[in-house]
C-alpha cells in the first residue's frame, strides 16, 4: 500500500515561491526580474539539495539508524551495486564467519542476470533492497514517470526473485531530485543513505577505506561499501574483500551489532 506523501518544508517553500512569483507577475508585470530571480534561486536550492545524498531537505532520508536501534548498539552495513558473481559470494562468506548481517542494495538488471545470488543473500539472513533497475548515472535528471518506471522495475524484479519486497531505496550515488519522494511514497519505499561512505568504488587502498569507515564508529551508523563496481587493490582484489575482515573485527571490538535496515526499524 502507498504511504501518504508529505511535502518537506523545503518543497512547501518552493511551491509557495512559484505561486507568489506568478501572482506577483500578474499584479506587477514590471517586477518580472525579481520574480525570475526568486524562482531561479529556488531551483538552485532544490538542485543543491539533490546533490547532497545525506540531506533531508527534499524529504525523509534514513542517514542514521533510529534512536532505539542505536541504544541497542546496532549499526548497519549497506553494500551497493551487486550482485556481483565474483565478489558477492565471498562477501557473504565473510559476513557468515563473523555472524554479521547486512543490507544489499541490488540493481535490478544485475539481479536478473544472477538471481541465485540474490536468493542466497536472503537465505543467509540479509536483506535485499532496491538500488534501481538500470543504475543510470542520469537518474537524478529523470522526470517522475521515468523515475517511477525504473524504481518499480527494480522492485518487481527483486521481489519476484527473493520473495521479499524491498523496503528501502537508494539512488545512484545518492543523487536525486524533488520527484523522488512522491514516487517512493507511492511505492511504499523509504530513502536510505548513510552516515559515512568509503569511496571504495574509486579508492583501492584498504587502509584508507578502513579508516574512513571506522573513524569515530558509533551506534546508529550506516556504512556504505560496494560489492559491484568495487575499486581494486594493488593485487587486483576487490577492496571490500580486503577491508571487510578488519572492519568486522573493529565493529565487534566496539561492541556493536551489524543488523539489516529492516531489523533496525523493528
Amino acid at each position: 500500500m502507498p504511504r501518504p506523501w508529505k511535502p518537506s518544508p523545503t518543497i512547501k517553500l518552493s511551491l509557495a515561491t512559484h505561486v507568489a512569483a506568478g501572482f506577483g507577475l500578474l499584479a506587477a508585470p514590471t517586477a518580472w526580474p525579481w520574480a525570475l530571480g526568486a524562482v531561479a534561486l529556488n531551483q538552485l536550492i532544490l538542485s543543491g539539495a539533490g546533490l547532497l545524498p545525506r540531506s533531508s531537505l527534499l524529504g525523509p532520508n534514513l542517514n542514521r539508524l533510529p534512536t532505539a536501534s542505536a541504544q541497542r548498539r546496532e549499526m548497519a552495513l549497506t553494500i551497493d551495486d551487486g550482485p556481483d558473481p565474483e565478489v558477492t559470494p565471498r562477501v557473504l562468506d565473510l559476513l557468515d564467519a563473523a555472524g554479521a548481517t547486512a543490507s544489499f542494495f541490488c540493481i535490478g538488471r544485475q539481479a536478473r542476470q544472477y538471481p541465485a545470488i540474490c536468493r542466497d543473500i536472503v537465505a543467509r539472513g540479509h536483506s535485499v533492497e532496491n538500488h534501481s533497475d538500470a543504475h543510470s548515472s542520469l537518474f537524478a535528471t529523470f522526470g517522475p514517470r521515468r523515475m517511477r518506471a525504473d524504481i518499480n522495475a527494480g522492485q518487481a524484479t527483486l521481489a519476484d526473485i527473493t520473495g521479499q519486497a524491498p523496503r528501502f531505496f537508494r539512488p545512484t550515488a545518492g543523487l536525486r531530485n524533488p520527484f523522488l519522494e512522491p514516487v517512493l511514497a507511492s511505492l511504499d519505499l523509504r530513502l536510505a543513505s548513510w552516515t559515512r561512505r568509503s569511496y571504495d568504488t574509486r579508492n583501492g587502498n584498504p587502509q584508507q577505506v578502513f579508516a574512513r569507515l571506522t573513524d569515530n564508529l558509533a551506534p546508529g551508523d550506516i556504512l556504505l561499501l560496494h560489492d559491484g563496481n568495487a575499486a581494486r587493490t594493488a593485487d587486483g582484489q576487490a577492496v571490500i574483500l580486503a577491508v571487510l575482515p578488519d572492519l568486522l573485527a573493529a565493529i565487534d571490538l566496539a561492541r556493536l551489532t551489524p543488523v539489516t535496515l529492516p531489523t533496525a526499524l523493528t
